[in-house]
Formats: structure tokens, C-alpha cells, sequence
């Protein structure tokens, strides 16, 4: 195993837009233990939303602060804490590791290990090592990404600090193992999260990140979709490319705009390719329609019948005329034999 460091931007074109963050707590993921968090809870690891600091606000253990926080002078090797993904299991590639606003109190190294186990037997699980130990500095994003994938499929993760500090967030990605269902004419979801769906590219995410849209569930607000930023210019459009989690013969599709009632686009149309390995397929060509453009509404589900059930796609393209917000955009259909 061989661990690279590397920069943002190329951990959001090689990692972030070909895997999905599976332990995220927008995707179920959740602290099931932990050995301390005396200044600032674990839970907070796992959080959507970018860390924020009130260096004005104290609490009754000291300084406020938005991340996992351990009491000094550990006398064990190591802090620790027990997450739950929020998938049915995933092999794992990288991992995105914040201290934003820990400076003189961050965690100065970290491990991640991997386990296959049940909430019940995990006391007596066998970890395995995934990120060796790493350095961190202070307030600053660290992206640590693999050689390669690992070929188990795991289920909980460990996120070890040394020895012990602050650490504001926490993503580790992967590829998602479905569990699928044993009627192979079944109609699922392919494109939801939990059956290994994942958005490739998009053309902005101003207001709300498109990897939402593949959330299960319809959200709690706004704040769980994708939004666009206002557009200006005659003719503009938004999409969002999303690779399927597996070859399909699409029925329906389900486009909902809960929640945008003065901000959901004007109109849709839905896209279709067949492209095999796990780039993005070329934006402009290849495509075909499988929706037309057709008109939306405020706060709703628009459900569009597919007349082609018979073509195989990989990925869609989800356009919204001009701009605006979308919450789920769900793909239903049979895995292609």
C-alpha cells in the first residue's frame, strides 16, 4: 500500500467526481463510539457543512469549536473513534482529513483503518489498515488517496488521532457495493447513492453540491440539493452527469424540486449514453434524449415515463433550463442482462 498526498483540486477530479464520501452524515453515516471527546463532540466529523469558528464563544469545557476535540495529555498512543458508513459497504480509495481552526491544538497525525463487522460483534473486529500514519498541520485540509482500491468491502471505519488534539471534518471515499435484489427484473433506483451512483461533472453548484441529488429520501430543506447560481445570459443551461450504479434499462424517471418554490428551473430534459470504464463520457456527443424538455413546478415530484425501455444506458445528463434548484433526480429501472 503506498499513500500519495495531494492537492485539492486534483483530490476533487480523481477522487471526489469517480467515488462517493461513505460515511457522511447526509448519507447516514454516524459515530457509533469513540475513546474521548471532551472538548468537542465526534459527531461533528461527519457534518455537510464547511467548519466555522466564534472564537467569542465559550462553552463549560473551554473554546467553542466546530470538530472532534480530545482532552489533553493522552495517555494511551492514540484518540479514536467508530463510524458506521452510511452505505451497505465500500471499497475504499482516499480520505479527506480538516483541521480548519485547530492551530496549536490539531491532531499531529492520524490513521484510518477498515473493518467488515456488524454494530454487535464490533468489539471484536479485525481492522485493517487503509491510511498508514500521516502527518497533519494545523487549520489546513490534508487529501491522502491510495495506490490502488482496496479489494474488500467494508463496512465501519476507525479514524485514529496521535495522540490526541482536534480534527474539524472527516471524508473518506469509495466505491459503493450495492446489495442487490435477487428478482432481476426489479425496478430500482440506479441512480441513488446506495446503489452506486455517483455525479461525474456538472456545470455549477453555486448554492447546493450536485452529489446531493442522489440522496435518498426527499431532505430537510433547501440547503440537501443542487442549486445553480442566477443566470444572465439568452439561452444559459445548468446540468449534472451521473454514472448509473450499473448498466440499465430505464422506466421512469423521477424529478423532484422539493423544497425550491421560488427557485426551481423552468424546464428539464434528460440525457443518455452508453459508455464504458469510469471516466466521464464527452459532454457533447453520444447523447440521446430520453426526456424532453418538459416543464416543472415548485415543491414537487415530476414523474416522466420512458417510451425506450429497451436501450442500455450508463449515465444521464440532467439539464435544467435556464438555472435553479433540484433535490433528487432518481433513475428507475432493471440492471441490463
Amino acid at each position: 500500500m503506498k499513500i500519495t498526498r495531494t492537492d485539492q483540486q486534483r483530490f476533487q477530479d480523481e477522487v471526489v467526481l469517480k467515488y462517493t464520501d461513505v460515511i457522511g452524515e447526509k448519507l447516514g453515516g454516524k459515530v457509533l463510539s469513540f475513546s474521548d471527546e471532551f472538548f468537542a463532540k465526534a459527531e461533528n466529523l461527519l457534518k455537510p457543512t464547511a467548519p466555522v469558528r466564534d472564537a467569542t464563544r465559550f462553552v463549560h469545557t473551554g473554546a467553542w469549536y466546530d470538530g472532534w476535540e480530545t482532552r489533553r495529555h493522552n495517555q494511551e498512543e492514540s484518540d479514536w473513534v467508530v463510524i458506521k458508513m452510511g452505505v451497505s459497504s465500500a471499497q475504499l480509495i482516499g480520505a479527506e482529513v480538516d483541521t480548519a481552526f485547530f492551530n496549536g491544538n490539531h491532531a499531529p497525525f492520524i490513521t484510518v483503518e477498515a473493518a467488515v463487522c456488524t454494530d454487535e460483534n464490533i468489539d471484536s473486529a479485525k481492522w485493517d489498515l487503509i491510511i498508514d500514519k500521516q502527518e497533519c498541520g494545523p487549520s489546513q485540509k490534508h487529501f491522502f488517496v491510495r495506490d490502488e482500491i482496496t479489494e474488500t468491502a467494508y463496512t465501519h471505519v476507525r479514524l485514529k488521532q496521535y495522540p490526541d488534539g482536534g480534527i474539524a471534518r472527516f471524508r473518506l471515499y469509495g466505491k459503493v457495493v450495492p446489495i442487490r435484489p435477487s428478482d432481476i427484473n426489479t425496478i430500482i433506483d440506479l441512480a441513488n447513492v446506495n446503489n452506486g451512483g455517483v455525479v461525474q461533472a456538472f456545470s455549477d453548484q453555486h448554492f447546493g453540491s450536485a452529489d446531493n441529488l442522489l440522496l435518498p429520501g426527499r431532505g430537510h430543506d433547501m440547503s440537501d440539493g443542487w442549486e445553480t447560481k442566477r443566470s444572465r445570459s439568452k439561452g444559459h443551461i445548468d446540468w449534472a452527469v451521473i454514472a448509473l450504479g450499473d448498466k440499465t434499462n430505464i422506466d421512469h424517471i423521477v424529478v423532484d424540486t422539493a423544497h425550491f418554490r421560488g427557485n426551481f428551473p423552468q424546464f428539464i430534459r434528460i440525457e443518455g449514453t452508453y459508455h464504458e470504464g469510469e471516466t466521464t463520457p464527452p459532454l457533447d456527443e453520444g447523447w440521446k434524449i430520453v426526456v424532453p424538455q418538459s416543464k416543472t413546478g415548485s415543491d414537487h415530484e415530476h414523474s416522466y415515463e420512458v417510451q425506450d425501455k429497451k436501450t442500455v444506458f450508463t449515465h444521464v445528463k440532467l439539464v435544467i433550463i435556464p438555472d435553479g434548484g433540484v433535490k433528487r433526480v432518481k433513475v428507475f429501472g432493471c440492471v441490463a442482462q
